[in-house]
């Protein structure tokens, strides 16, 4: 069945001394299928899958496929500096049980173009679940190009791509390189969520819905339903979210961290992040809980309740 819809990038929950956090991984994962998507993404930048150790990442694919238990699909990232790794990775989730994996080019040393060619090629070829290409330009340092995404769509087990370079002119020309080949395009900003729909797109893997999961569901039932005039509205309430609490913190880290700060302050998790990372101060958590009780008076007050 074609992936589509609202697939929460899974955040990655942690204790104080970095191992995991089942019960609160638990309490999440119910949370979120309880605000109706449609799939969770692990192990990607929101769930911080690179500065995680091996072992951890396997015990969260364990973990995550467990709990799920087929209600909804699991894709697993296995973006790594180390082609072998990716294909242990893949392996794992295979074993698990995970629907299917998803890949960036590989990050620190850059590959050229022929040599990124060759490594879908070789992924496509060795991984035996199916794949989504994953642009993320931002911090792989490497756009995927199109020609590269047009050969990987020629491959049987090729589902399609998620795109978290924002920018929609690449968004759309991926789009057109679908044409009437089965596949999916998912967006990574939601800020562009409404605006990736009518586009085209399949749907999107929004950091936000890991705490408000209904308010992105909302926005992609509207859009199918042919209601763009509310799926304006709600993607309006989604820019509110963004500008006031991905900026609480400076760095490159603030999405995340106010990501898991709402969820602490929500009772869902704590707010831990991995190194070289640090969380929120107490300070900073009383500000995301002023930034949530202001959104919880947005004008659709019930899509932003717990």
């Amino acid at each position: 069945m074609k992936i589509h819809g609202i697939i929460p990038p899974l955040v990655t929950p942690l204790k104080a001394d970095e191992t995991l956090d089942f019960e609160g991984s638990s309490r999440l994962i119910e949370h979120i299928i309880a605000g109706g998507v449609h799939g969770l993404f692990i192990l990607g930048t929101t769930g911080e899958g690179p500065n995680l150790s091996y072992e951890l990442r396997r015990r969260y694919i364990d973990h995550v496929t467990e709990t799920v238990n087929g209600r909804i699909p699991v894709i697993v990232s296995i973006s790594d500096t180390a082609y072998a790794e990716s294909l242990s990775l893949a392996e794992h989730a295979r074993k698990a049980g995970a629907h299917s994996v998803a890949f960036t080019p590989p990050y620190y040393f850059i590959p050229g173009a022929p040599e990124l060619r060759d490594f879908v090629k070789d992924m496509a070829e060795r991984v035996a679940l199916p794949f989504f290409l994953y642009n993320m330009p931002a911090l792989t340092k490497l756009p995927i190009p199109l020609d590269v995404v047009e050969e990987a769509f020629q491959y049987e087990n090729c589902l399609g791509l998620k795109d978290s370079s924002g920018d929609l002119l690449y968004f759309k020309k991926v789009h057109r390189l679908i044409a009437e080949r089965d596949l999916t395009l998912l967006i990574g900003p939601e800020e562009l969520l409404a605006e990736s729909l009518l586009a085209g797109g399949s749907g999107g893997i929004n950091g936000g819905a890991n705490v408000f999961p209904k308010l992105y569901v909302s926005i992609y039932e509207a859009m199918r339903a042919g209601e763009q005039a509310r799926a304006v509205e709600l993607q309006r309430e989604v820019l509110e979210l963004s500008c006031r609490l991905f900026t609480i913190g400076k760095h490159g880290s603030s999405i995340i961290k106010g990501i898991k700060g709402a969820l602490e302050v929500s009772g869902l998790c704590e707010r831990h992040l991995a190194q070289p990372f640090r969380a929120f101060n107490d300070a900073d958590i009383e500000r995301v809980r002023e930034v949530i009780e202001t959104l919880r008076h947005l004008p659709n007050a019930e899509l932003w309740a717990k």
